[in-house]
């Protein structure tokens, strides 16, 4: 598990150290610094599985970085390091040069020995679903990988793929299954997604369907006493939500599941909901990082340890990137932690504090009115 990054000299961040936990939600004003952590994160292990001396900037998962002044801080001179401590405390570093600021690679001037286990765990070890996930399509595109090690894909291109060949078998982990599943039904990966997405959505069943002589596969729904219909004749939440659900119930224990925007096209009930689920999961043994705008996800957090118990309140820290305010050292985020009600330690300025600036200003206007 990782339980810090030290990044330095990287975009937003001259200097920057985040704790990290099993849940860790990053959350905050647009273009502040969370998505630059998760580049961080990325540029590591890209340079954990590559044996090339350079590092493309453009390309690995999803980054689009430009060139490499751009990625350098501008009150950095460099290198850019990031620094990335386990469970058990160790650091694992890795060193990237500049050599022109045009370039658009950087170079890997250092990297650890020893590798960091979790950059080089098996297939389904280290998931990262982008915000731009795939809505629905007529047909998605199949995987070359054999059956053991498929994956849903950065944008979720291959959920349909997945469903056709694991849907109709047990969970690989035993400790998946919904926390309400029946005894009735066999613990299938097909029916666990369902349950999850059903209390996201609606009630829902999914499936699968590669033709034997193609490289495509369909994605079906189906609604109670209904037919089966193609994903383009249903919402874009349920596509949305299925990379999430399938790719956390497939994550190798140990692994590492990064999601972008979890709430995007989900009703306000079924991102409460999908806060559950990230939440549940992370205590699964997979550590989970959420990148969110969505309240609504946060409180579904925040009621996953209060109300259901899911997860322990030391096993979750929450990020505030925002504008730097007093005792903040110049860091570029505040750290928030949750009690065992699901109270949050703080609450700063700018976060999830719009609706009661709303409502106040419709209430003063209301009150002038009546004047």
């Amino acid at each position: 598990m990782i339980r810090e990054i030290h990044v330095r000299g990287l975009k937003r961040f001259s200097d920057e150290r985040v704790r990290m936990a099993p849940l860790s939600v990053l959350t905050g004003l647009n273009g502040s610094g969370k998505t630059s952590l998760l580049q961080a994160v990325f540029l590591a292990r890209e340079a954990s599985v590559t044996a090339e001396a350079s590092l493309p900037l453009n390309g690995p998962c999803g980054m689009e970085l430009g060139t490499a002044g751009e990625v350098l801080n501008a009150d950095s001179e460099g290198p850019i390091r990031i620094d990335i401590f386990d469970e058990a405390g160790v650091m694992f570093r890795w060193v990237f040069a500049v050599p022109t600021e045009d370039a658009l690679y950087l170079a890997i001037a250092e990297r650890p020995q020893a590798p960091f286990a979790m950059f080089r765990r098996a297939p389904r070890g280290f998931t990262v679903l982008s915000a731009e996930r795939l809505g629905p399509r007529e047909v998605y595109k199949t995987s070359s990988q054999p059956d053991d090690h498929l994956e849903v894909g950065l944008h979720g291109e291959f959920c349909a793929h997945v469903l056709s060949v694991l849907g109709d078998r047990p969970l690989a982990q035993a400790d998946r299954t919904h926390p309400q599943s029946t005894v009735r039904r066999a613990r299938l990966l097909k029916y666990e997604a369902e349950q999850w997405l059903s209390e996201m959505t609606r009630p829902i069943e999914i499936n699968g369907v590669r033709p034997s002589d193609m490289t495509i596969a369909e994605l079906q729904y189906r609604t109670p006493d209904a037919r089966w219909v193609r994903s383009t004749n249903m919402g874009f939440g349920l596509t949305y939500a299925l990379p999430i659900i399938l790719g956390g119930l497939i994550a190798e224990p140990g692994g590492l599941l990064i999601v972008e925007n979890p709430e995007a096209h989900l009703h306000p009930a079924g991102q409460s909901r999908m806060g559950v689920f990230l939440a549940w999961l992370a205590n699964k043994g997979v550590q989970v990082v959420v990148e969110t705008h969505s309240d609504h996800v946060l409180n579904g957090i925040r009621r996953a340890v209060a109300e259901f118990g899911y997860l322990a309140a030391d096993q979750a820290v929450l990020h505030f990137f925002g504008q730097p305010e007093d005792g903040d050292d110049g860091q570029a985020h505040r750290t928030l932690s949750l009690s065992a009600a699901g109270a949050l330690s703080a609450w700063p300025r700018g976060f999830f504090d719009q609706y009661q600036i709303d409502v106040a200003s419709l209430g003063q206007i209301r009150r002038r009115i009546q004047e």
